[in-house]
């Protein structure tokens, strides 16, 4: 892949290393081969006493050991380019993901992220730590032998020429597969990841609703079909193995068979020569053989580095922001606003203005673009068309911070961090949290009497590893954080969903309260809530019908007059 190659070569230093010790390993391979061969040839041919051999023996010490040094030089150098490479990448990623930590959330299953951050970038560690060095060392190493063998005896390395190929032919029939097999693989494994962590954050829901084994059967499915694509890439391995030995032996045995005719019918060719030759036969099939083993974990990596390069190449709509702040409590206004999701839904020409301290309530039917509308006015997304403008100037000019200082928004499942009730109520807040006011934002959201039944009241934990609180009790700590942070704008996204009655009642109640002192924006679908808001903003499919009170939508639009009374037939209220 050629970003892999451009990471690689980008770390010049590491690559220059990586060509002189290859060069030199090469020299290395060559003085051993002769330092052996005279050893031999003085020693049984010429009948030399050890005492003459002796400088022979240090010269082959020297070079065996300036060979493993060299070796592991080269193998440390792919190490830490490998880790260069790796810890920009995860950078990369973490940028990407903390960019926009709102939309990446939104997108879902951070088990699959996690996986591509851990797993996938971890992959491509034998393309630099392995891949890399070898093809560097394959490039020059063979080569230097091959001059070597054809200036000692022409016909072996004709024998070479033709030979070699078919061991780079081979792995690279064998790398695509490879290759195809690993892109499922890390599939497989990020489908697994995602799973069992989303398992893992739902398990007490699952085992209330009894579908814990229903979810431990896919669990165990996941693992099976990663297993699976696992066990297939080491098939391919192995078999790529056996066929690069016995390819690898076949020539050297047809050199040795050449070598041999010559040396023992033929009498052409000296026993020093020949055996020169057969020494470094298997140096020259080695370095292809490696080459091929590294191929194959290559071809590995680049599957990995697929998915890496999908996931920072995957589009994403930032939030622009200015430096200014937001002083007043803004007037929102939408003009020509538009936002659409890949090729899929679009939210199309939304002109509003929502003055401040009003009460909205934008409904429509399932997949008409509420809950993507309420995210535009939210700041998670800027819209792609037209504009957003806050006391008549574009969102832009304001920074993050300053918005959403000024901002609260509670979803259908507020999120609860590991810690306190009063810290998880304190978490928005603009300004330091005293007790005093924490006490008090229960109070109003009508969580107090049930704080104050724990043991440890508002200093009982809650979270991951914290006492289990209902959905009911999480939509109260999430209104108790907006009575503490007292914003300016209040969004809520169907908030009374899967609530009971009086629960919802005291929820209603706390909104009335908060509605106030600041706009209050919701995704209502209760037509008690419709009923209670200034301005209804009725949406069908991604576009802005018609705006208005109740009274005059049910006078002037059919689609919302038809929408209330299936809600009354239906005994909605």
């Amino acid at each position: 892949m050629d970003m892999l190659r451009k990471w690689a070569f980008e770390q010049k230093t590491m690559i220059v290393l990586l060509f002189v010790s290859s060069l030199l390993t090469g020299a290395l391979i060559i003085g051993q081969a002769y330092f052996f061969v005279t050893i031999v040839d003085r020693v049984f041919l010429k009948g030399q006493s050890f005492q003459e051999i002796v400088p022979l023996l240090w010269g082959l010490a020297a070079v065996l050991a300036s060979r493993a040094a060299l070796t592991y030089l080269n193998s440390r150098t792919g190490v830490k380019m490998s880790s260069n490479v790796k810890r920009r990448v995860r950078k990369m990623l973490l940028e990407k993901y903390t960019k926009n930590p709102i939309q990446a959330a939104i997108q879902g299953q951070s088990g699959g992220k996690v996986s591509v951050m851990m797993d996938a970038v971890d992959e491509i560690d034998s393309y630099y730590s392995k891949y890399i060095p070898q093809v560097i060392h394959t490039s020059i190493v063979p080569f230097m032998i091959l001059a070597v063998v054809l200036y000692e005896h022409v016909y072996s390395g004709l024998i070479m020429i033709v030979t070699a190929p078919f061991i780079p032919l081979f792995f690279i029939i064998i790398g695509i597969k490879t290759k195809a097999k690993s892109e499922e693989q890390l599939d497989k494994l990020a489908a697994f990841s995602g799973r069992f962590l989303d398992t893992l954050q739902g398990l007490t829901t699952l085992k209330l609703f009894g579908r814990a084994a229903k979810q431990r059967e896919l669990i165990e499915q996941s693992s099976i079909d990663f297993r699976d694509a696992t066990m297939t890439i080491l098939k391919i391995a192995f078999i790529s193995t056996l066929m690069l030995e016995f390819i690898s032996t076949l020539s050297i045995g047809l050199i040795a068979l050449e070598v041999g005719l010559r040396l023992v019918v033929f009498e052409n060719i000296t026993f020093a020569a020949a055996f020169f030759v057969l020494v470094l036969a298997p140096e020259y099939y080695l370095s292809l053989k490696e080459l091929g083993s590294a191929f194959h974990t290559g071809r590995s990596s680049m599957g990995a580095a697929k998915k890496v390069m999908d996931e920072l190449a995957e589009t994403e709509h930032s939030v622009i922001w200015g430096t200014e702040n937001v002083v007043n409590m803004p007037q929102i206004e939408l003009r020509s606003a538009g936002f659409q999701y890949g090729e899929g839904f679009a939210l199309k020409n939304i002109n509003v203005v929502i003055p401040p301290k009003a009460r909205v309530a934008i409904v429509g039917r399932s997949g008409s673009g509420k809950t993507t509308l309420l995210h535009v006015i939210a700041g998670l997304f800027d819209p792609m068309e037209g504009k957003i403008l806050l006391n008549g100037r574009t969102r832009s000019h304001y920074s993050e911070k300053s918005w959403f200082d000024q901002l609260s928004y509670i979803s259908q499942r507020p999120y609860l961090f590991s810690g306190t009730i009063a810290e998880n109520i304190a978490i928005g807040g603009r300004y330091a949290a005293g007790r005093d006011e924490v006490e008090e934002a229960a109070k109003k959201s009508g969580i107090s009497g049930l704080v104050e039944s724990f043991e440890n009241g508002y200093d009982t934990p809650i979270g991951e590893a914290g006492r289990g609180i209902s959905g009911g009790e999480k939509q109260r700590i999430a209104l108790a954080r907006a009575f503490f942070k007292k914003p300016s704008v209040i969004l809520f996204d169907e908030p009374t969903t899967g609530l009971d009655l009086q629960t919802e009642r005291i929820l209603q109640q706390s909104i009335n309260e908060l509605s106030q002192t600041s706009t209050v924006i919701t995704v209502a679908h209760r037509l008690h809530t419709i009923k209670e808001a200034e301005m209804i903003l009725f949406l069908d499919k991604g576009e802005l019908v018609a705006s208005g009170s109740h009274e005059e939508l049910m006078e002037s639009v059919p689609e919302y007059r038809h929408m209330v009374s299936v809600q009354q037939g239906g005994g909605a209220e």
